[in-house]
């Protein structure tokens, strides 16, 4: 097959949509709006998220998403969040504010590493599903707890890789080919803790369809 002909199939669906990217971005920790801009243009990404409590309720004022390129699929987060209570009520602000059905979940069970708490994003993820949202939760690299997200609706699931902000890179491969493994036809995009382009690519060679990085690349020399 050419490489003409791959480029073309090469995609990943959620809920019905496909994207040709596998690089999901962010929007946090860039220097200034226009390097932010030009960092997007350059990944090709064709998703960004966006923390809802970064998003201005009074859009009168300049901010970040003023320099979202309109294409990108945007996908607000619930950073910050630390109860499922609290993440529902973030969503429902993202939706009404942004326009959109579609969440990253984040409900944080420790402050000092960032790592989610499955009972309280498991919690949330049942009732948002249920609301409509498209629902991708962020959770530890625990098969039992995505067959249990994807039993509750979620298009696709996306446990860490490390850390949150970390660069660490994958520290449990095992834990995420036997997902694959386990999940052959899930939706798995690698998520936090992914600090360069060979941790990527290990995410993809471990069956990932696609990988979120942030950090990253918005705290690089030359993003």
């Amino acid at each position: 097959m050419s490489t003409a002909a791959v480029a073309l199939t090469d995609r990943f669906e959620v809920a019905g949509r496909a994207f040709h990217s596998r690089l999901i971005i962010g929007t946090g920790k860039y220097r200034t709006y226009e390097e932010m801009k030009a960092a997007h243009q350059a990944s090709g990404a064709e998703m960004v998220t966006v923390a809802v409590r970064r998003v201005p309720l009074d859009r009168s004022s300049e901010s970040f998403l003023d320099h979202l390129d309109p294409s990108l699929r945007i996908l607000p987060n619930t950073a910050g969040c630390y109860t499922a209570e609290e993440a529902i009520r973030t969503a429902r602000l993202a939706r009404e504010a942004l326009n959109t059905e579609w969440i990253k979940l984040e409900v944080i069970g420790d402050q000092t590493t960032l790592f989610p708490d499955n009972e309280q994003t498991l919690e949330a993820a049942r009732i948002l599903v249920k609301e409509g949202f498209v629902v991708l939760p962020y959770f530890t690299d625990d098969l039992i707890v995505a067959k249990k997200l994807l039993d509750a609706g979620c298009p696709a699931v996306m446990p860490l890789a490390a850390p949150i902000g970390s660069g660490l890179g994958i520290q449990n491969p095992t834990n995420l080919r036997i997902m694959r493994e386990q999940l052959p036809k899930a939706t798995i995009i690698v998520d936090a803790g992914v600090g360069t382009a060979s941790d990527a690519t290990i995410a993809m060679e471990l069956g990932a369809d696609a990988v979120l990085m942030n950090t990253a690349i918005a705290e690089a020399q030359d993003p």
